[in-house]
């Protein structure tokens, strides 16, 4: 585990098993797993903006890790993200949505193929935190309190 990498956890991750601390910001992850990686913040360093759930999708962002020359990726969230904090981020949502939506009309308006192509992502990730992000949250908290993923019948907490 990594105490570095939590504490410089870029403010932009989705709660989740994958997280990023501190990247390069030479844009390389969205090579790798278009639908996982964003770029941000005060530098645009790399960042999770949706967990992965599939062998595949994991395997991509492995990858991208593998690509990043400052080591910044770790794997360890369930062993730090508590429930509390996973509510206090969604609490903060307004902010994400402020600056991904501020992302979004920047590259929008470039013509540099990385950030054209970031748009997809800017536009995704939007999306995803006005809709199924909330779900997913929820089954994480349940996952971190009770030790498993919740079943059909069972009852997802608040956030």
């Amino acid at each position: 585990m990594s105490d570095q990498k939590w504490t410089e956890k870029h403010w932009l991750n989705v709660p989740g098993p994958f997280y990023t601390g501190q990247t390069d910001n030479c844009w390389t992850g969205r090579l790798h797993a278009p639908r996982h990686i964003l770029y941000g913040g005060e530098y645009y360093n790399e960042f999770i903006y949706r967990q992965p759930r599939t062998k595949a999708e994991i395997e991509s962002i492995h990858v991208a890790a593998a690509q990043d020359p400052f080591d910044g990726y770790a794997d360890d969230g369930d062993e730090r993200w508590t429930p509390d904090a996973v509510r206090a981020w969604w609490a903060e949502r307004a902010e994400v949505e402020e600056h991904v939506t501020a992302l979004l009309a920047e590259w929008t308006a470039s013509t540099k193929p990385d950030e054209v192509e970031a748009v997809d992502g800017a536009r995704d990730f939007l999306a995803y935190l006005a809709g199924d992000l909330e779900t997913d949250l929820r089954a994480y908290v349940f996952r971190l309190e009770r030790g498993y993923h919740p079943g059909a019948n069972d009852r997802l907490p608040r956030l």
